[in-house]
């Protein structure tokens, strides 16, 4: 049973990661076309961790099976 429980947190684990790098690419070319990111968030549920850049909420929820990069108008 252990083994089953742990082989569960990796899978989670590796695809919180997969998310994150796939998140970080919308967020990059939207930096890079001058669009304002409102929020890069990754995971979902409550908040672990948040931070508020100069025009972008980072944060890092308790469930890492979703991401977001919630972009606004050009600036």
């Amino acid at each position: 049973m252990i083994t089953f429980i742990i082989s569960a947190i990796k899978i989670i684990v590796l695809l919180g990661f997969l998310i994150l790098i796939h998140e970080l690419g919308h967020f990059l070319v939207a930096k890079l076309c001058k669009v304002k990111v409102n929020e890069f968030s990754i995971g979902f549920g409550p908040g672990i961790w948040n931070k508020q850049g100069k025009e972008t909420k980072y944060s890092l929820r308790a469930i890492p099976l979703r991401g977001i990069c919630q972009h606004g108008r050009r600036r």
